[in-house]
């Protein structure tokens, strides 16, 4: 993870080639293969993806481009070709997290929204152990903005995402963590804590997050980085995904949940709408939140807001 500014000269990691030699007989589907090991590698530029897999550049291009078609390959800010959501989610957490693929495939578009109702970079996390990967991301077009790639692993100790996935983690889905303190209390022992060792926040921010819907950060990950995350569900009401908008905290401020947790939210709850998920109450009210420093009022009825700028 990253600072990125418009222009800035990116460093790509150095690889090392892919050795396993396996090929099926079928010519086209072994390089398809080629390029897909070589943007799990890291993101490449063309050029990278021609020295990676030995392929043409006219053909490594028409692969890559296919490929995007079917969300198996991506392109990050910078236009290099990563893993695909289809590709990230296969391969680091489908066993634990699985994501239906009609929510895959309309997240891109969803977080797009997002991004550009908030002017912030947004992604999509799902767990994997004590980490957390992005496995969808829309990115600010310009200016100073926080990067994170298809792919990328965070840990579970800071951020609002973390927060979120923490805060939901278990079988029940709201409220969970309430009635293990309550069951706690009652026996004259202490709930269970759901924070690993180290992280930037504790117990009592969990139980917020729960009541509230949406956990906001500022400084956790970075400093000089604020953020926003919610809950995705899936058709059982269990969480299987952080939604997340991250931004420097000169533009979303300490408390970057005043201005677009109910924003982000929304977004959360269309997702979890093509999950399957359906709320005790299907009519979300509308929700007016103004900003402290900017009196910005943003209204968020059934969805995203037309006008909310960072």
């Amino acid at each position: 993870m990253r600072w990125q500014y418009q222009g800035m000269e990116q460093r790509t990691p150095q690889t090392e080639p892919d050795d396993a030699g396996a090929t099926s007989g079928v010519g086209v589907l072994d390089k398809a293969a080629l390029v897909l090991t070589a943007v799990e590698a890291g993101p490449a530029s063309l050029g990278e993806l021609v020295a990676r897999t030995g392929l043409s550049r006219a053909t490594a291009h028409r692969l890559a481009v296919a490929l995007e078609t079917h969300r198996l390959v991506a392109r990050d800010g910078a236009g290099r070709f990563v893993a695909g959501p289809r590709l990230a989610a296969g391969s680091a957490v489908a066993a634990l997290w699985p994501l239906p693929w009609r929510l895959l495939q309309a997240a891109p578009d969803v977080l797009a929204e997002l991004r550009d109702a908030t002017g912030e970079s947004t992604q999509l996390y799902v767990r994997r152990d004590g980490e957390r990967v992005c496995v969808a991301a829309a990115e600010r077009d310009s200016g100073l903005r926080d990067t994170v790639p298809v792919g990328a692993i965070l840990p579970m100790t800071a951020g609002s995402g973390a927060q979120v996935l923490l805060a939901f983690a278990g079988s029940d889905a709201a409220g969970a963590g309430r009635r293990d303190a309550a069951t706690a209390r009652r026996a004259g022992t202490a709930a269970e804590s759901r924070v690993p060792a180290g992280a930037a926040f504790d117990d009592d921010v969990l139980a917020q997050v729960r009541a509230r819907g949406w956990a906001q950060s500022a400084g956790e990950r970075e400093a000089g980085l604020a953020s926003v995350s919610a809950p995705v569900r899936d058709s059982a009401g269990a969480v299987i995904a952080a939604l997340s908008m991250s931004g420097p905290d000169g533009r979303l401020t300490r408390a970057p949940g005043q201005l677009f947790g109910a924003v982000v939210a929304a977004a959360a709850d269309r997702l979890s709408a093509l999950a399957g998920y359906s709320p005790p109450n299907n009519s979300r009210p509308a929700q007016t939140v103004s900003g402290a420093t900017s009196g910005r009022r943003v209204t968020t009825p059934h969805g995203l807001p037309g006008g909310a700028k960072a």
